[in-house]
């Protein structure tokens, strides 16, 4: 059984390949003398696009500084870099649109993963801060999401701690608890337009997550780690810990269908309608729901949370991650895996990573602690793939026009 596969293991051991020596883009930090990571091509076809990749780089390793940059569509040239001072790290670089002007915008601070603290940024195309957005009423900005709307406001998130009785399901009377907050923010007054949080919408039983040994450590249950606009009124939440995409209300905070999960709404099946013995589970420690449109989401599949095998023997059934394609029936309550793009060198992300659609139908992937960036064309044709030296990764990885 899947599940029992999962509990027993938590998650295959992510793997590191050894960065191939070649020549690659690296980027300057003149403050310290580090530079930011180079990335090395390595598969680059006439079908990949033609965006500039936009990165997040983060590095364990001290010849290597953090911070965000551009690279050219063939990703050996830097178009633009901007390190972050030592101690900080940066996470969703990305362009978007503000007030009908591109941007750039991405979050910096500490903690990013654990209980983090924060800014967003937002700068001009010409390299020129032109704003901040912070999180109201005394929570600070995790850097999972910060996604601009069409009404100009900004989607961001935020962890907060607190006391729970979780009595209930065999824990503690007084448990530390990590709770997620979205909130809606209006980037020029810094007001807090909505807020949510987990805890109050979503029973601690849902979660995947073992309770920790001491009542004073807290448990981490929900990890939020995504909030997207989907259609007018609703939004997309996703929780790593429950395995779990939430669509809520987006004025009265209610959960409207919640997709994987103790508690899923939707039945996974076959395209021909048989349901799938898979223990109704279609991801695990997930990230980056992405609305397509007409009931199509794309999700980043993790499948594993980077614990080490238990020793009893169990296997997972995907010892891999992906990217994955699903048509929800809302009507019959079902849910179709259309299609899955698999990490290529059949490797487990252990964290983070993203799934970004592209215009003509294919996916740019970012494999999260992995240190890769793919890209797959519509049928899966694998047409770009680049790796970052072992031990740095980004958050997230993009694929954008920029000029």
């Amino acid at each position: 059984m899947r599940k029992l596969t999962r509990t027993a293991l938590a998650a295959a051991l992510a793997l590191v390949a050894a960065l191939p020596a070649a020549a690659s883009a690296t980027a300057a930090d003149a403050g310290s003398g580090a530079v930011l990571p180079p990335l090395t091509v390595l598969t680059d076809t006439s079908r990949a696009g033609h965006g500039d990749l936009f990165l997040s780089p983060n590095s364990s390793n001290p010849r290597y500084a953090g911070g965000v940059e551009i690279l050219s569509a063939d990703g050996r040239r830097v178009v633009w870099s901007h390190p972050v001072p030592a101690g900080q790290e940066a996470a969703d670089f990305r362009k978007q649109t503000y007030r009908g002007r591109p941007v750039l915008t991405w979050w910096q601070g500490t903690g990013l993963g654990g209980l983090a603290s924060g800014v967003d940024y937002l700068y001009d195309a010409h390299y020129r801060k032109i704003g901040e957005v912070r999180a109201g009423n005394g929570y600070t900005a995790d850097g999972h999401e910060f996604l601009i709307t069409r009404q100009n406001t900004a989607l961001i998130l935020a962890y907060t701690e607190a006391t729970a009785d979780l009595t209930s399901i065999g824990g503690p009377a007084r448990q530390k608890v990590i709770n997620g907050v979205v909130q809606e923010i209006d980037i020029r007054t810094g007001k807090v337009l909505f807020e949510w949080n987990s805890a109050d919408h979503v029973p601690y039983a849902q979660s995947e997550q073992p309770l920790p040994a001491s009542p004073d450590t807290p448990w981490d249950w929900f990890h939020i780690n995504a909030v997207k606009p989907d259609g007018e009124g609703k939004l997309l939440v996703d929780a790593r810990n429950t395995w779990t995409t939430y669509q809520i209300s987006r004025e009265s905070g209610r959960i409207n269908w919640q997709l994987g999960g103790k508690a899923s709404s939707f039945t996974l099946t076959a395209a021909d309608g048989r349901v799938l013995d898979r223990d109704g589970e279609l991801f695990a420690w997930q990230h980056d729901p992405e609305p397509l449109g007409d009931d199509r989401y794309s999700f980043f599949d993790n499948e594993s949370a980077g614990a080490a095998n238990s020793g009893n023997g169990a296997v997972l059934e995907l010892p891999y991650s992906r990217a994955i394609t699903v048509q929800l029936d809302p009507r019959t309550h079902r849910a179709v895996l259309v299609r899955s793009f698999d990490q290529p060198a059949g490797l487990s992300a252990s964290s983070q990573g993203n799934a970004q659609p592209q215009p003509g139908g294919g996916l740019v992937v970012g494999w999260g602690s992995l240190p890769y960036v793919s890209e797959f064309s519509r049928t899966g044709q694998l047409v770009f793939n680049a790796q970052l030296p072992a031990g740095v990764n980004s958050y997230r990885a993009y694929r954008f026009d920029w000029r």
